[in-house]
């Protein structure tokens, strides 16, 4: 076995695409230069058609996955409970209802259900995996809605799902500047990953990359910090792009995503892989692996 074999595999996904075309550019940027190994994309996003016809080329050199929106713009059909003026309530709205379990069930599948069915019209595919922004997908009722949905379309079996949550040893250990969102994240995740798996689908073990995106972090520290204490089919998620007018509209993070790509495209990067004894790998290869007996 070779010395970079030997390293642990990371899968490193950006999240995010199509939400601006700024943001869609910078990470097709960091695919070109091979620094990711997936990406997951907004389909609600009135820049998800042509984003999606630019993410075509990377089948199979990446996992392309759907990033399930329930917070952010619009949703693709209606949803009189859920959102009411026609927009998505903003986030502190939903948790507090998800907290509740009073989210509307019913609606919620129905716009999972178009959100995927958007994602293979454009893509010409299905996803390989799927997240959700601001982490939605793990939420206790929404996840039951989303493990129905993917079965509905013959699609168990056929993708991995994001586990946002970890071990508390683990979060601990790495001790990132995102430690609070971390430790939140993984209370409103718990019990995620064994629903899934009974179910049938293969998530990640070990997840990172939370971050408090303040613009005079030290990125590449962070990163390190990302790549400690990893797990089996170690997760971590990034966010990067290019500002531009559409995504001060839509997000609150806007220049550290500029921040982010630099680091990924500079050298610093492949030398703090290096330095943590790390890989880039496709989390979809590394299932892939544990399912196969030769690689045991």
């Amino acid at each position: 076995m070779g010395k970079a074999e030997m390293r642990i595999a990371v899968s490193l996904c950006a999240d995010d695409f199509a939400l601006s075309p700024g943001v869609s550019r910078g990470i097709l940027e960091a695919l070109d230069a091979r620094r990711l190994t997936a990406t997951s994309g907004i389909v609600t996003s009135a820049f998800w058609a042509e984003g999606a016809y630019a993410l075509r080329q990377y089948k199979g050199a990446a996992d392309i996955g759907l990033h399930l929106n329930l917070t952010t713009g619009r949703p693709l059909g209606p949803m009189p409970a859920f959102a009411p003026s026609g927009q998505f309530p903003e986030l502190g709205k939903m948790l507090k209802a998800a907290v509740k379990r009073e989210l509307p069930e019913p609606e919620i599948r129905r716009e999972i259900s178009r959100q995927i069915d958007k994602f293979c019209e454009h893509f010409g595919a299905a996803p390989d995996f799927v997240d959700g922004h601001c982490h939605v997908q793990i939420l206790p009722q929404v996840r039951m809605q989303l493990f129905g949905c993917l079965e509905e379309k013959g699609l168990l079996g056929k993708v991995w799902l994001r586990n946002s949550s970890d071990r508390l040893a683990r979060i601990l250990l790495r001790n990132a500047g995102g430690l609070k969102k971390a430790l939140v994240v993984s209370w409103l995740g718990k019990g995620f990953a064994k629903q899934a798996e009974a179910r049938g689908f293969v998530t990640n073990d070990g997840f990172a990359g939370f971050s408090a995106f303040h613009p005079q972090r030290d990125i590449a520290a962070g990163f390190a910090n990302y790549l400690r204490a990893p797990g089996r089919r170690h997760l971590v998620m990034c966010h990067p792009g290019y500002c531009d007018e559409a995504l001060v509209a839509a997000d609150p993070v806007t220049l550290s995503r500029e921040q982010e790509l630099r680091f990924l495209l500079s050298p610093v990067f492949n030398e703090t892989l290096e330095r943590s004894g790390a890989r880039l790998a496709r989390l979809s290869g590394l299932i892939a692996g544990d399912k196969d007996p030769a690689q045991q």
